[in-house]
């Protein structure tokens, strides 16, 4: 069996448990997801670093052609020379944190013509299937640049994933009893840093009933839009772990569960 072949049927054995879709934790009333964009290298191995202290795995989405020469910054926080590549993703991925799409040039595809980004996003998952050891789009979430999309984009990208991530009038959905089909509301504040920020969503969160609570954040320590600080960061997860009722799981973990 080619390597490829291998990683690819191992990592869908390890999403599913041989088969067997992860049982939903027990006792746990609320879930909180850290999803962060863009793709910088060295925040993104920091960021998982800090989570793997905790046990954890970190949500990673990566925009499809940052490592290119072709790709054009976006803006003043997307610099190419901050961004990794797909060694850096399968490296991470190896380690067991969770790479998922987030656009083939971080275009907003709310702004321009339906056919032309329903091809950028063909585009980008292609990719995605040939570079990222065992990616499948059918398992996968995308995650659309800005949080930007329209129902008709929803219902494409759903089309060839298994949810997306996109703007929401709220940050906290609905546990899924069953992955699939799923539009992910999300929250994103910046561009300064979002330390307080996250802290008084989450605090408002652990408030209420429960949920599955998704907080698009980016780099860390001033690195790029909306930037958390590292030490933030792991002072919040220390704090996290601890709460027996929440869960800090990666988005597409939570749409492998069976919630019963």
């Amino acid at each position: 069996m080619h390597r490829r072949s291998f990683i690819k049927t191992a990592s869908v054995g390890a999403l599913t448990l041989c088969g067997v879709p992860y049982a939903f934790p027990k006792g746990k009333t609320h879930l909180v997801t850290l999803s962060f964009d863009d793709g910088f290298k060295r925040s993104f191995y920091k960021t998982a670093d800090i989570f793997e202290e905790f046990g954890l795995k970190a949500c990673l989405n990566v925009i499809a052609s940052g490592h290119l020469s072709s790709f054009k910054a976006p803006d003043q926080w997307i610099r190419p020379e901050l961004l990794g590549n797909f060694d850096d993703w399968n490296r991470l991925q190896e380690r067991g944190h969770e790479i998922m799409p987030h656009s083939w040039d971080h275009v907003n595809l709310a702004k321009i013509p339906y056919t032309e980004a329903t091809l950028l996003i063909d585009k980008c998952l292609d990719y995605f299937e040939q570079h990222l050891e065992g990616f499948k789009s059918t398992e996968s979430v995308y995650n659309f640049a800005f949080n930007a999309s329209t129902p008709e984009l929803d219902a494409y990208a759903l089309s060839k994933v298994k949810a997306v991530r996109t703007n929401g009038e709220r940050a906290v959905n609905p546990i899924p009893k069953k992955g699939g089909g799923m539009r992910i509301g999300c929250k994103s504040k910046g561009p300064e840093n979002i330390d307080h920020w996250v802290e008084e969503q989450v605090n408002n969160f652990l408030k209420t009933e429960g949920g599955w609570l998704v907080l698009n954040t980016h780099g860390l320590d001033k690195e790029g839009w909306g930037p958390m600080s590292s030490a933030y960061l792991r002072k919040l997860l220390k704090r996290l772990v601890q709460v027996d009722s929440l869960s800090i799981i990666a988005a597409g973990a939570v749409l492998a569960m069976q919630n019963k």
